[in-house]
């Protein structure tokens, strides 16, 4: 071998062994966040800054990296879920696993069948799918390592599935917080064995994204659900401590940093209301003001009758205000934005709780982003709103980042910029600090419900059928 060659592999070894991972929804630990110093591109396009482009079929599970690989998945036809793998530098595909899903569930739109964010620990990648369960893949040469099925998720207004892995320490952990069995799993990442699992019964559906908390001398596995914050031991499954003090429905996935759990949502309604005006809103197909039998999701027919309190074939009246939620769990809407300190035990709710306002800031969807001495959110319509992580103090609310519509992709940050993708496919660059200030505007040309993954001083982003990575020349 000639010095010339053996140099250009020593680097190309040297630059896969220091590549930067964003190894799940929102990188290391949902943080949102990228550590690398290299510069990312403030405006790009399909003309401008586009370093490679590919296929992938309808899906809004975000793209991953780990190990100098993307890896993202796709509904490649109408019932066949694919796992890509490709080269994150110059997107060269390294292989494609192809899955018959069988019967699909109901899912509401803009949800897609393939709306999990694969996870991965550099050795192997952990995706999930509604109608397989978990399945763990090679991640060099996408063999299957293992399947675990698991229960098929149900929800009440037909959303469907959407919740994704995360991998700390040898062992996955799958939240599947629906409206009839909530449970979190914890599965062996070698063997795909169960290792425990956690009763969750109490929660009403929600997609958080569970996180891993590090204070006080212990380590806990966070999930942010209906009307409760619980940190959970991860070696068994036992529930430690739990703050009261978030909403009836949580979509989004709270943030860790030094030791301290943010988390932000709006959900339906004020406090005094329970489900009673979704439930009728979206079930109530003959609009008479109570609900049959007969209009809900037959999965649901038990959970029916214990609401059905009078035994007379109908919930309505009183009640409605109770229908289908735990006798232990009555949690209200509203909004809110609050900072919890991690590490207790018991009820933390009066003495973790380091700050918590209410105010129409939040999404009911997007998560938050912390991020310098900032805590910054955004929502329908384009209105954002900043915050000063260790006080709550307000930089600006409900600013205007001059790209109207629909977000459910939550901001990610790196280069001191944040990236705000909005659905029509306009992705906001910001100037990260505590003054508004909007560096471009970006059009994909397609619709983005991804967040989109950093890594290396790359950009990439999800369409709704297209993988786009963007990075300087």
């Amino acid at each position: 071998m000639n010095f010339r060659l053996s140099c250009l592999l020593m680097l190309v070894v040297a630059s896969h062994a220091t590549a930067e991972d964003w190894p799940q929804f929102r990188g290391i630990n949902a943080s949102g966040v990228s550590a690398s110093k290299k510069p990312l591109p403030t405006e790009f396009s399909l003309e401008k800054n586009l370093r490679w482009s590919v296929k992938l079929g309808d899906g809004v599970g975000c793209p991953i990296v780990a190990g100098g690989k993307v890896f993202a998945t796709g509904m490649t036809s109408e019932k066949t879920f694919s796992v890509f793998a490709f080269e994150a530098a110059n997107g060269i595909k390294l292989w494609q696993k192809d899955f018959e899903t069988g019967k699909l569930p109901r899912i509401t739109p803009p949800n897609s069948h393939a709306s999990s964010t694969p996870a991965s620990d550099g050795k192997q990648v952990y995706v999930y799918f509604s109608t397989h369960g978990l399945i763990a893949l090679d991640a060099k040469s996408g063999e299957q390592a293992w399947k675990r099925s698991l229960p098929s998720p149900s929800y009440l207004m037909d959303w469907g599935a959407a919740s994704s892995p995360i991998v700390h320490d040898g062992t996955v952990f799958f939240n599947q917080d629906d409206d009839l069995s909530p449970v979190l799993f914890a599965v062996d990442a070698k063997s795909g064995a169960i290792k425990w699992t956690a009763d969750r019964s109490d929660m009403l559906g929600g997609y958080a994204v569970p996180v891993i908390c590090e204070a006080n001398g212990q380590t806990d596995v966070v999930i942010s659900g209906s009307g409760f914050l619980k940190g959970y031991d991860p070696a068994t499954g036992a529930e430690r401590w739990s703050s009261n003090s978030t909403l009836r429905t949580m979509m989004s996935s709270p943030v860790v940093r030094d030791g301290i759990i943010y988390l932000s949502s709006q959900s339906y309604g004020d406090e005094k209301r329970t489900l009673k005006f979704a439930l009728l809103e979206w079930l109530d197909t003959n609009q008479d003001g109570k609900l049959a039998k007969a209009e809900i999701p037959k999965e649901f027919a038990s959970r029916f009758d214990a609401s059905d309190k009078n035994a007379d074939g109908f919930i309505t009246d009183g009640e409605l205000d109770t229908a289908f939620q735990s006798s232990k769990n009555q949690a209200g809407g509203g909004n809110t934005i609050q900072a919890v300190r991690g590490g207790g035990r018991g009820d933390v709710t009066k003495t973790h709780v380091l700050w918590n306002i209410s105010n129409k800031s939040p999404s009911n969807i997007v998560s938050p982003i912390v991020v310098g001495e900032q805590l910054f959110i955004v929502k329908k319509g384009g209105l954002s709103s900043s915050f000063d992580a260790a006080t709550g103090k307000s930089h600006w609310e409900l600013g205007r980042i001059r790209n109207i519509g629909d977000y459910y992709a939550s901001p990610v940050a790196g280069d001191n910029k944040i990236f705000v993708a909005g659905e029509n496919g306009f992705i906001v660059v910001l100037e990260q600090g505590s003054q508004l200030k909007i560096l471009a505007t970006n059009d994909v040309s397609e619709s983005c419900v991804a967040t989109p993954a950093i890594a290396d001083g790359r950009l990439f982003v999800r369409g709704r059928e297209t993988l786009f990575c963007f990075g300087e020349e």
